[in-house]
């Protein structure tokens, strides 16, 4: 065994004992890969119980015919971890059970964020129906995770990705987390929950000609809509929203910088030369543009590169949400 096969093994028992000591996992519920090399992964074994993993629980597997390295079976999610594996950068997966999670997303479709920590850290978290104990279409988990490194799989369990074990335990405590507080609220006040939820939300429509996608046309309207915005404008004065904040179009010489003065864009230009710089690949951005992707999500999932401080952007958090939901308003091809 490799030094690296053996410093993965002890991390994956640890991620094991972490999930059953939180009550994320019980029983034999559960499993966890990590990425090995480029050709292979470690993932726990089929009937092994998390909380209690020994180095034999886990298994080599060689991802281009997902087949174990000796006579131990690896878990029957394999084919959903190999995916994840073939389809982004992830080094680890963490599929679990949380009971929290479970029981709410039995009887919501949707997560009901009452906290903009929620909204931050994971924003719209998706959904995917299951019908069976096993992952049989995986392939719709995969297309899940391209907006949000968790996904919840309803009547069954979370799956959550990430660089390090650390990210994707995070993701998935908060959204237990979450569902605690959501919960609560609601047996507290009904009426008033239901009420915070929709503003929350507070869905707007698209109308209007369509640009091509990070054209100066489509950015301009987007100014448009941002310096006609009565919200942004209250805001922007309340909390003294002066920046200079870009985003670019990676892979091309597409660049706009918005030049912030208390909420309104008093200038539009075409350089990176800001405090502020958010960049992405076109699909990246077209989620995005679409309303399908937080911008602060994808920021601080990786998706979204950013160039400066999150946490001096978060103080704008409320008008900046607002700014990423007029996006959804001008239509783009």
């Amino acid at each position: 065994m490799s030094g690296k096969e053996k410093i993965l093994k002890d991390e994956i028992i640890a991620v094991g004992r972490r999930l059953y000591e939180t009550g994320l996992a019980v029983a034999k519920s559960g499993n966890i890969s990590a990425l090995l090399s480029e050709g292979s992964i470690l993932i726990t074994a089929s009937g092994t119980s998390l909380g209690d993993l020994k180095e034999g629980d886990i298994v080599k597997i060689d991802l281009a015919t997902n087949t174990p390295e000796g006579n131990v079976p690896a878990s029957s999610e394999l084919p959903l971890h190999s995916l994840v594996y073939k389809n982004f950068p992830a080094k680890v997966v963490i599929h679990c059970h949380p009971p929290l999670i479970n029981g709410y997303f039995a009887v919501c479709d949707s997560l009901q964020a009452l906290t903009f920590e929620t909204k931050f850290y994971l924003g719209e978290v998706p959904v995917i129906p299951q019908d069976t104990p096993t992952v049989t279409d995986p392939a719709s988990v995969i297309e899940a995770l391209k907006s949000n490194s968790l996904v919840v799989l309803k009547n069954h369990g979370t799956v959550a990705i990430g660089d390090k074990f650390s990210e994707a335990l995070d993701i998935t405590e908060a959204l237990e987390e979450a569902v605690k507080s959501a919960a609560i609220a609601k047996l507290f006040n009904k009426q008033a929950f239901d009420a915070l939820d929709t503003a929350l939300k507070d869905s707007l429509k698209k109308d209007g000609g369509a640009y091509p996608m990070f054209s100066l046309r489509h950015i301009e309207a987007i100014v448009e809509l941002v310096n006609s915005d009565e919200f942004i404008a209250r805001k922007g004065k309340e909390l003294d929203l002066t920046l200079k904040l870009a985003i670019k179009l990676e892979g091309s010489s597409a660049v706009y910088k918005f030049n912030f003065e208390k909420g309104r864009v008093v200038k539009l230009d075409t350089d990176s030369e800001a405090p502020f710089v958010i960049s992405a690949s076109g699909d990246i951005w077209e989620q995005v543009f679409l309303g399908e992707l937080d911008p602060f999500v994808a920021v601080t999932q990786g998706r979204m590169k950013l160039e400066g401080q999150i946490g001096q952007l978060s103080k704008w958090y409320v008008p900046f949400s607002r700014l990423f939901e007029l996006f959804k308003q001008v239509p783009f091809k």
